[in-house]
């Protein structure tokens, strides 16, 4: 894990909503924050903004106020799938990877105002890895600490499903990170758990995984999950085979997110906070 955390850029895809002032474009005006326009006195009776150059230019003798867009802050949530598959290690450990995009979203969080948390999940939601939102600072080294000390070792991440009983109250920006070693069906069901919060998938992967296949002889394959291995001769038609199903089942993933939202920001091989800063300001 990296010691200093970069900053990531993001924005929520509606506007916020709360009374905690922040850095993200409000749903309703008000009396503060960015000049938005001039409504009648009747619109928003608030003596407090009346806009005189405008009220006595009114050849109809209406009163005019100022309106503004209020700035609030949000609350960021990241799911992390902590199932065995996450504890793949090829051009680099998927854990590491996974705390280095965690803490880089709590640091970049805790600049703008806003609050992070994480929900950690197994075969169900672990209390040792759940971290409620907050603006804290001091959440950061805690965050790097459990990181650091954590080895996924329970075979399913189905505790995914249950994690929207979590973030109840208002829309929150949700990191819903894992490799998606799952059935498509399963996904789609946590996707529509979340479905009321805005959802950013982050699809945790590694070039060691398919892009090394020898075009012929003997390779040892291990499912992660249940831990069972097996060796298979590998043949070029194979090894075409396995990489064309996996091209079918990343475009099955692409459009599977796209239903919900946004899609997928791979993480591979190495973290890069200006890649996914890109990605969450483009879409």
């Amino acid at each position: 894990m990296t010691s200093a955390a970069a900053t990531v850029s993001y924005r929520p895809r509606e506007r916020a909503e709360g009374i905690v002032i922040g850095a993200h474009r409000g749903r309703n005006a008000g009396g503060q924050g960015v000049f938005l326009d001039q409504v009648t006195y009747l619109r928003q009776p608030d003596p407090r903004r009346i806009d005189l150059r405008l009220t006595l230019r009114d050849p109809f003798e209406n009163i005019y106020v100022r309106r503004f867009e209020q700035r609030l802050a949000i609350a960021l949530y990241a799911i992390v799938d902590l199932s065995r598959s996450m504890s793949f290690e090829g051009t680099a450990w998927k854990m590491a990877l996974v705390g280095d995009l965690c803490l880089s979203l709590a640091h970049s969080a805790h600049e703008l105002g806003d609050a992070f948390g994480i929900i950690g999940c197994d075969t169900e939601v672990r209390q040792d890895f759940f971290i409620p939102a907050t603006r804290n600072r001091g959440i950061e080294p805690e965050i790097a600490r459990r990181f650091a000390d954590f080895a996924p070792e329970r075979r399913s991440a189905a505790g995914l499903l249950r994690t929207a009983t979590y973030l109840a109250g208002k829309r929150k920006l949700v990191f819903l990170i894992s490799d998606f070693r799952m059935p498509l069906a399963e996904i789609e069901k946590i996707l529509e758990s979340l479905s009321r919060h805005d959802i950013v998938p982050i699809l945790v992967s590694d070039s060691a995984e398919g892009n090394e296949l020898p075009p012929f002889g003997l390779i040892d394959v291990r499912d992660l999950e249940s831990g069972a291995s097996r060796v298979v001769f590998m043949r070029p038609a194979l090894r075409q085979r396995w990489r064309a199903e996996a091209a079918a089942r990343r475009q099955a993933l692409d459009g599977l997110f796209l239903r919900y939202g946004r899609p997928a920001f791979e993480l591979k091989d190495r973290f890069d906070a200006d890649a996914l800063s890109r990605h969450l300001l483009e879409v």
